[in-house]
């Protein structure tokens, strides 16, 4: 009767899973999706609980107290803006249980394991470890803990490929031999190495890319850990979290015109610095104010608003909100216009604007606004770079060239915000800054949106 309950709530945990899955594929549904998920793993935790093995709840017990309080803690007491680093984190927390259960299970019943079982447990241990200090070394670099920029040294490449060769060597001769210990703990702390090695030369700009593929490992890792356990339901949710983020992993890599090969030997994205040379042409810099700025915004029709990471690092989201409000209220109509791998991981933007209460129906993801440039009267860049840089259209060496971009140029006014000249992730000036018909307005975003606020008001 147990095991039968067992499965009937994994049965309904599992669809409940793809069906908040679904959700997340529109704004609109996002938080119905999020909540069905959450009920398919209260499901999920309670088919477990009833499974006929278990002879004590003790540690069980502490276990779910303990990670109550650990994700209560990281849920109420972070902000938004940490959401990256929240995110990777969780990789890391979710991969280390995945590890740790096949360590276990190895150490339990080493002489025991056939070659079938022992290529799911090798499985999965060798990409749970890899996501543990990926996923760390990832939440160090969005934390500013560990340089976030590329870190690389001499014969780099070769070194990581030979790791990754011979670790997998290693899980082949775990296959013919389970027995050999040796060999199983040395695998292990490979691929924890080889997890610190790959993220360390992946700067800033690929973070999006770098959580979706280390979601997809850890999503891999736990569907093997079902095939070691004989759980359908972790098979499922693993198989589920393994393609959702190898999917999305494709499409932020072809928002940045990108391949895989390239973001994981390529160390692009240096660190913000002096502007680099954009060759010769008026480079002049158009500053505006507060009270100029509140002008042009209380006459124009029509605002698109692109956010980009540096309104995430100012928190200065509400204050967006306020200016879109104000706009609206003499008349104008505001968008945002979202690019695929604006601020540090998929979705950064639109989280930011939802917690503000943007109204879903006004984020326009970048296929659907581009269009709309050329008829606006005035677009705001909000802390963005290289997602708004017309070198990326026209200059073949340039190697941001060839990624798609917002067409914010093409708007009639330009305004864009930002605290100095420095240059983005990519480490190239931005031509957008000279355009004769862009206005640079310098600040850390919060407070100058707070006095464009002040000014907007005072035009009532």
């Amino acid at each position: 009767m147990r095991e039968t309950l067992t499965q009937a709530l994994y049965l309904a945990a599992s669809v409940l899973f793809i069906l908040g899955l679904r959700g997340l594929t529109s704004p609109a549904h996002a938080r119905r999706g999020m909540f069905l998920a959450e009920i398919g793993m209260v499901l999920a935790i309670a088919g477990t609980l009833l499974h006929h093995e278990i002879i004590s709840y003790t540690w069980i017990i502490i276990g779910m107290i303990a990670g109550s309080a650990i994700g209560a803690a990281m849920a109420i007491l972070m902000p938004m803006t940490a959401v990256p680093q929240r995110t990777a984190i969780s990789h890391a927390f979710g991969a280390l249980a995945a590890t740790l259960v096949g360590v276990a299970e190895y150490h339990l019943h080493a002489g025991e394991l056939s070659r079938g079982t022992m290529a799911a447990l090798g499985f999965e241990v060798m990409f749970g470890s890899l996501t543990i200090t990926g996923s760390f070394m990832a939440f160090g670099k969005l934390q500013e803990l560990v340089k976030s920029a590329p870190v690389t040294y001499p014969f780099q490449n070769f070194i990581n490929i030979t790791l990754f060769l011979v670790t997998t060597g290693l899980f082949v001769w775990m296959i013919v031999d389970p027995s050999n210990g040796t060999v199983f703990y040395t695998m292990v702390a490979l691929g924890l190495l080889i997890g610190v090695l790959i993220v360390l030369p992946i700067g800033g700009a690929d973070m999006p890319v770098v959580i979706s593929l280390l979601n997809s490992y850890a999503g891999l890792a736990s569907s093997a850990t079902g095939f070691v356990l004989g759980n359908n339901v972790l098979i499922i949710a693993g198989a589920l979290d393994g393609a959702s983020g190898f999917i999305l992993s494709v499409i932020m890599s072809r928002a940045m015109n990108r391949s895989f090969r390239n973001v994981i030997f390529g160390a692009f994205g240096g660190e913000t610095g002096p502007a680099a040379a954009i060759g010769a042409g008026d480079k002049t810099v158009r500053a505006t104010s507060a009270e100029d700025l509140a002008v042009l915004l209380g006459y124009a029709h029509s605002v698109i608003i692109v956010p980009g990471y540096g309104m995430a690092v100012a928190q200065a989201q509400h204050e967006v909100r306020e200016v879109m409000e104000l706009i609206e209220k003499r008349g104008g109509e505001v968008k945002f216009a979202i690019h695929p791998v604006a601020g540090r991981m998929p979705g950064h933007m639109n989280v930011l604007l939802a917690e503000a209460n943007v109204p879903y129906d006004k984020l326009k993801d970048m296929d659907e606004v581009n269009g709309e440039f050329e008829r606006t009267d005035v677009a705001i860049v909000i802390g963005a770079n290289d997602v708004v840089n017309p070198a990326a259209r026209t200059d073949k060496g340039s190697p941001i060239y060839g990624m798609p971009i917002l067409n914010v140029d093409q708007a009639k006014n330009v305004v864009v915000m930002k605290r100095s000249m420095a240059t983005g992730f990519a480490g190239i000036d931005n031509a957008l800054f000279y355009n004769p018909k862009t206005q640079m307005y310098f600040g850390d975003a919060k407070k100058p949106l707070a006095n464009l606020v002040k000014e907007l008001r005072q035009l009532e």
